[in-house]
């Protein structure tokens, strides 16, 4: 995805499209994922196969992917390319909720931060060498080189599934009693008088409706703003992703040292200061320092996010909570990127206001992180 995220923005920008329109084809398929991953993540909790309950949605879902994933580059066309794009969400939307949901049934509590780190760490691996390495290949083959190589990673990454997970006969945290339906067990998530999930999931809101909007828009911040050509800014970017991988596994040492809650405060706090800073950037080492500041304060939020939800839950079913993590950012997915298109389109093609309006909703999450009671 973050060679998706880098490479389609500038595809759609070539064939004539607006802020508007572009970060509206980067988004409107996730109005589906909303609504699939609540109910595939459950569904995966109910699932009972000689491979376990997460690997048949995995092994379903990343082939599609994979496969149309090819196809984006491949389109001379606004349609062909929204097409592929709906294809490739929708293979991801089948694997995603079930295989994060992992975590759940692999760690108990106290271990799910570091575990969340490391796996972090791995995804950060993954998303530099797309940034750097799909830049470099954009460079020097063309615009299909950097998603024959997103493809052949994600087909890799089935083989490790398959081969080097298994899966727990009973996952651990989650109670041995016959398992609810899909609506009864959202209402017995929601209507606990604790608000802390409540709230737990307007800062995951918040949050991605602020980074996913500077992640849509950054490969063209760097051109229209600062002059960067996309291959370059490919590999500057690239060093956010560095320092997130640097800091994903101490994140979570320290969550699990001083609290989650407190570690998601520290970094909500630093992102506001440094999208503030990233407004004035006008150079490259200017853009240098907002991107490893901004890489070491995400780690805090976000490798600690999906463990703090599960915190906030009366009893843990991985896979609907899961579910219900990916519903708040795909929602945040669909809108962020949009109204930051929207807010571009109206101050005269501005992209610096990107780093306002993200630091608009890190305060939000900020508020709404106060109020959540977690270890």
């Amino acid at each position: 995805m973050s060679i998706f995220n880098h490479f389609v923005p500038i595809f759609l920008r070539e064939m004539g499209l607006s802020a508007t329109l572009i970060t509206f084809v980067l988004t409107w398929d996730n109005y589906l994922n909303m609504l699939m991953q609540p109910i595939v993540g459950q569904l995966s909790d109910n699932t009972r196969t000689a491979l376990g309950r997460r690997k048949p949605w995995v092994l379903a879902g990343a082939p599609l992917a994979g496969v149309a994933f090819l196809m984006v580059p491949a389109s001379p066309v606004v349609w062909g390319m929204m097409l592929a794009i709906f294809l490739t969400n929708l293979g991801a939307a089948l694997m995603r909720s079930p295989g994060v949901a992992l975590i759940g049934d692999l760690y108990p509590s106290r271990q799910r931060s570091i575990a969340n780190g490391i796996i972090n760490l791995m995804l950060g691996v993954g998303a530099g060498l797309a940034y750097f390495g799909g830049g470099w290949l954009y460079g020097q083959f063309g615009r299909y080189a950097p998603f024959l190589f997103g493809s052949a990673m994600l087909f890799l990454a089935i083989v490790v599934v398959l081969f080097f997970i298994r899966e727990p006969a009973n996952p651990v945290d989650q109670p041995d009693e016959p398992e609810a339906g899909f609506r009864e067990t959202l209402h017995t998530l929601l209507s606990q008088h604790d608000s802390s999930l409540f709230w737990m999931l307007g800062a995951i809101l918040s949050w991605f409706m602020g980074f996913t909007a500077l992640e849509a828009l950054l490969s063209l911040i760097g051109k229209e703003a600062l002059d960067i050509p996309p291959d370059k800014m490919g590999q500057f970017v690239a060093l956010l992703l560095a320092v997130f991988v640097l800091c994903a596994v101490p994140s979570g040492i320290l969550a699990t040292r001083f609290g989650r809650r407190r570690i998601i405060l520290l970094g909500l706090t630093g992102l506001i200061a440094t999208l503030l800073y990233g407004y004035t950037v006008q150079s490259v080492p200017m853009l240098i320092g907002f991107l490893v500041l901004a890489g070491f304060f995400w780690a805090f939020v976000n490798v600690n996010s999906l463990p703090a939800l599960y915190d906030t839950a009366p009893y843990l079913r991985a896979g609907i909570i899961t579910g219900l993590y990916y519903l708040a950012s795909n929602l945040s997915a669909v809108l962020g990127p949009q109204l930051a298109g929207v807010l571009v389109d109206l101050t005269d093609n501005n992209y610096r206001m990107v780093f306002l309006y993200g630091a608009f909703f890190m305060t939000l999450a900020w508020a709404c992180m106060r109020r959540v009671r977690v270890a």
